[in-house]
């Protein structure tokens, strides 16, 4: 120990006295700290742990690479080593002092810049600097294993340098150090998996973050330990006291051995892909993370309000402040200044009814249509067109539940996804028709994930369990005789009750689908949370929407789907024309939408529509009058049916309301407070107050006015992330 002590104390003496150690260690790492962080304006937010994720990552390569790697061939080189070959020690205290003594050289350097970054940017100082220091102790060990063994092979200064700057460069651009991975194509981010320093990045990254612990991050960690003992190892049996000592070119290989442990780890991460998945939604929070004010708008609240003039500040992915007339000065508040003058903002709009499984129209040849892909792009169009929240009322339960995750993570960009799950309906009831377009071989299995057909109160209990178990949000039923000539079998109501009744015991909301007077009658009496569509076929009675009031059920019209089916059957496509539906909408959709609503192989199916029971201006007056009586309003669209297309639905079922006759502000409340109430999301989303989400929408003009002005799309923020609309939809 006392050798070890000395050895320690001797080799921090000499490190101290050269000046590529302390470069390496301290002007090097600050450069790139006051480069990144004035340029990138880390003091407007989340963009400061960005850049100390950045340059921690930097020294600790630096340390490692060029700090052991460097130091050990000058000292075999000018005889350092050969004086210590005649005294009894062995090569092990010496490579142990030099593990040591890069730690304590590297961990001022960490110190510093957590102290400037505190003072000069604003970043709080982490709570957890425990698990900070040790995945950076761990990390910094590991990685001068690998200079170590760089340092073994080569026979000269010259040599080290052609080996550690490839090493060096490659970690330094590849790991997210300099560029973040999602800057990269998809086959660039896989080849990321296998560089060490990547899991150096995401670690720090999310201890900085989220709070993560050293143990959350604990295969990086069993990497870098694995790592730092086989290089010892290396380094130990590898070591030379004299530069006359040679080794041969081949003794190079054994750099690759440190490297093994991250070569299974990239395979396993290329096929999991958890880590890469990590490294996109840390920095989908860091841009979530940055401070802006927007100016001088008009500001529709949401809950009845609107302000004139008046500022939002963002910080944070949260509304942390709203100003009535003028605002103090973007740079005192350190944020980035948007000018909103002539322009409102709003509140994400909501739709509480899509169905991402049907695209809204026809291809011409469905063999080439990605279906992930398409479920994809729909919740892009969603996000595109100021829509940043919708509720899936009826799709196939896996995939949506592997879409929410992905999107409401923000490992990927898009609208945030609410689901119901499966359509709770009977044998030959409706929802139960959709499979006899697929193949046989294809059919079970999208029934068992698209439907629950329960035969018995006790069984629709256990298949509403199951699905809380899953964590849906939101459970829907079906009502439905059908008409002449389109007959369904109706679900019993006894069983449909025990389904609202184990919902509620779950505390998830109802949505129930009617299509007559006596389904919406049965749906309120059940207790449902929201009656789907009404009735388009007749008005509905007074005393039915007298219960509705009463027990606080809301109204989701529909109208867009009525308008869609009644619009296709006569072969009018005048709704794929809206503009912001052709800047979302795929060309070969809309394309093959276009033949299928004039070609004859459909003539039949249009025909059909025609002799539907279903009318607008019914749909319109029980929306009249449920608004009339008090009831609670929502905007769902039913995208996914005839015309309807995913993207500006809202915008365009707010159109139909006004047509109605409901007031501008009523509907848009309806899409905003309402609808967030409806989700139970009012905490988060549905108004612009001070500590809720920051997912809004701008657009040109005053759409309290004009209510055309909502697709006049200026911006859309989506949790304090400005949306970059140009690049949304091709995104990887």
């Amino acid at each position: 120990m006392k050798t070890f002590l000395a050895l320690t104390q001797i080799d921090l003496k000499l490190a101290l006295r050269n000046r590529s150690v302390l470069f390496f260690n301290y002007f090097f790492p600050l450069i790139f700290f006051f480069v990144f962080g004035y340029s990138m304006h880390a003091e407007q937010g989340s963009r400061i742990i960005q850049v100390i994720t950045m340059v921690t990552a930097i020294g600790i390569l630096g340390n490692g690479l060029f700090g052991a790697g460097m130091r050990a061939v000058q000292d075999r080189e000018t005889d350092v080593l050969r004086r210590y070959k005649v005294t009894p020690i062995t090569p092990v205290p010496l490579l142990a002092a030099s593990m040591v003594t890069g730690v304590i050289l590297y961990l001022p350097g960490l110190i510093v810049t957590l102290i400037l970054a505190n003072r000069l940017f604003g970043m709080a100082i982490p709570s957890n600097l425990g698990s900070l220091f040790l995945f950076a102790i761990i990390a910094c060990v590991a990685f001068r294993s690998m200079g170590l063994i760089i340092a073994a092979v080569v026979n000269s200064s010259q040599e080290s340098l052609i080996l550690i700057q490839p090493l060096y460069m490659a970690m330094l651009f590849l790991s997210g150090a300099t560029f973040p991975i999602t800057f990269f194509p998809g086959w660039l981010q896989i080849v990321t998996q296998f560089i060490p320093a990547t899991y150096l990045m995401t670690g720090i990254a999310g201890i900085l973050q989220h709070g993560e612990s050293v143990l959350d991050n604990w295969q990086s960690v069993i990497a870098l330990i694995v790592t730092a003992l086989v290089g010892i190892f290396i380094a130990t049996k590898l070591f030379r006291w004299e530069k006359e000592e040679k080794l041969r070119n081949s003794a190079k290989i054994w750099v690759l051995a440190a490297l093994a442990p991250f070569l299974l780890l990239g395979v396993y991460q290329s096929w999991r892909g958890q880590d890469l998945a990590k490294a996109k939604i840390l920095a989908r929070d860091r841009d979530r993370g940055q401070t802006c004010l927007i100016q001088n708008a008009r500001i529709f609240v949401g809950n009845g309000k609107v302000i004139e003039s008046g500022s939002v500040l963002i910080r944070g992915g949260k509304i942390a402040e709203i100003y009535e007339g003028s605002a103090p000065d973007a740079k005192t508040l350190k944020a980035e200044l948007i000018e909103a003058a002539g322009k409102t903002v709003l509140p994400g709009l909501i739709d509480v009814h899509v169905h991402l499984g049907a695209s809204g129209g026809f291809y011409d040849d469905w063999s080439k249509v990605d279906q992930t892909k398409s479920f994809e792009r729909e919740l892009e169009a969603y996000l595109f067109s100021g829509v940043t929240a919708v509720r899936s009322a009826g799709d196939a339960v896996g995939p949506m539940l592997k879409l929410r995750q992905q999107f409401n993570s923000g490992e990927k960009l898009g609208t945030e996804l609410f689901l119901c799950g499966p359509l709770f309906t009977t044998e030959g009831g409706h929802g139960t028709e959709y499979g006899k377009f697929l193949p046989e071989s294809l059919r079970a299995g999208f029934l068992a994930d698209f439907v629950r057909l329960p035969k018995t109160a006790d069984e629709a209990r256990q298949q509403v369990d199951a699905l809380a178990a899953q964590h849906i949000d939101a459970i829907k039923g079906v009502l439905e005789g059908g008409a002449p000539g389109y007959p369904f079998n109706r679900m019993d109501v006894t069983i449909l009750r025990a389904v609202v009744e184990e919902a509620h015991a779950k505390n998830l909301p109802v949505a129930i689908h009617t299509g007559s007077i006596q389904d919406v009658a049965d749906a309120v009496a059940v207790g449902t949370n929201s009656v789907e569509h009404g009735s388009f076929a007749d008005e509905i009675p007074d005393a039915t929407i007298a219960e509705m009031k009463a027990k606080g059920i809301a109204l989701d019209p529909t109208l867009s789907v009525v308008e869609g089916m009644t619009n296709f059957a006569q072969g009018d496509t005048t709704l794929l024309k809206r503009s912001l539906v052709q800047q979302v909408t795929k060309k070969d959709l809309l394309d093959g939408t276009e033949h299928a609503a004039t070609n004859t192989e459909m003539a039949n199916l249009r025909e059909g529509l025609k002799h539907y029971p279903m009318s607008l201006e019914i749909g319109g007056k029980n929306l009249l009058k449920t608004w009339h009586a008090g009831v609670m309003l929502v905007t769902g669209s039913d995208a996914g049916n005839f015309l309807v297309m995913h993207g500006p639905t809202v915008q365009h079922e707010i159109e139909l309301w006004v047509a109605a006759g409901i007031p501008i502000e009523v509907a848009l409340q309806a899409a905003t407070a309402n609808a967030a109430k409806l989700l139970r999301a009012e905490s988060r989303i549905g108004t612009i107050e001070k500590g809720k989400d920051a997912s809004l929408l701008i657009v040109d003009g005053n759409p309290l006015q004009d209510v055309r002005a909502l697709s006049s799309v200026s911006a859309v923020f989506m949790k304090g992330e400005r949306v970059g609309r140009t690049g949304l939809l091709e995104q990887k």
